[in-house]
Formats: structure tokens, C-alpha cells, sequence
């Protein structure tokens, strides 16, 4: 295994030990709420994202499962809302998001872009993993359509 491999690795399990925006924020106005489950592995979700406007405030989820589709959710929440990004700019990281895990390791994920999440690349080349992986980001897109 390569060093960036291992570092991958210890990011994913990190997040999964210590997840970020764990919790659901209260129900409030303009914020939509999705529910995802992955009935091959268990896995569930729930993420509430809270929009301002045209731009996504907070996330919020709660969740259990397998360390990609947890690490994938706290890496996914950190990432957008602590950006303040707008929708379109949400719904383009998830499209990009998508387009990687299904290439089979051809994309990689641009860190400057994806921030812990590009360590997620790799999941890209075990279909099993790729719907744990994309739980959450599947979860968000729902969520800001509800909003």
C-alpha cells in the first residue's frame, strides 16, 4: 500500500470515528430533510440542509453503517457547510462527486475542490462500495430539492 493510500485510509477512518455535523439541527423554515438507505448493506442516512436563499447554510445528518458511507457523510458536510456554497454550486460537486465514483478509478477527485472527501477516489474501483459511498450525497440532493 502506498503512503497516500494509507493517509486515505486513516482520513476515512478518522471521519467515521469522529464524525463532523453529526446531529440533525432543529426543523425550521426552508430546510428539507431526506432519508437514504442502502438495502445491500445496511447503511442509512439522514440529512437535513438548511438554504438561505439560493445558498446552503448548514448540514446536518445522523446516520449508521459501514466507515465509507459514515466518513463519506462527515467529509460531504464539512465540505458544504462550512463553504456556504449555492445550490448550483452544491448540485455540481455532487454531479462531480457521481462522475467519479462511477468512472472505476479513471477520475480522481481534485482536493482543492472535494477537500477531505477526493480521499474517497479510491472507492471508485469497488462497485460494491460506491452506493456507501454516495449515500449522502445522494441524501443532500434530495434535501435541497425539499428546501
Amino acid at each position: 500500500m502506498s503512503d497516500l493510500d494509507a493517509l486515505y485510509r486513516e482520513l476515512i477512518l478518522d471521519h467515521s470515528k469522529h464524525p463532523q455535523h453529526f446531529g440533525l439541527a432543529a426543523e425550521a423554515e426552508h430546510v428539507g430533510t431526506s432519508h437514504q438507505k442502502n438495502p445491500v448493506c445496511g447503511d442509512e442516512i439522514t440529512l437535513r440542509a438548511a438554504v438561505d436563499g439560493e445558498t446552503v447554510t448548514d448540514v446536518t445528518w445522523e446516520g449508521r453503517g459501514c466507515s465509507i458511507s459514515q466518513a463519506s457523510a462527515s467529509m460531504l458536510a464539512d465540505l458544504v457547510a462550512d463553504e456556504g456554497l449555492s445550490r448550483a454550486e452544491t448540485v455540481r460537486l455532487i454531479e462531480g462527486f457521481r462522475e467519479a465514483l462511477r468512472s472505476r478509478g479513471q477520475l480522481e477527485l481534485d482536493e482543492e475542490v472535494y477537500g477531505d472527501a477526493a480521499a474517497l477516489s479510491g472507492v471508485s474501483k469497488f462497485s460494491a462500495r460506491v452506493k456507501c459511498a454516495m449515500l449522502a450525497w445522494v441524501a443532500l440532493e434530495d434535501a435541497i430539492a425539499k428546501a
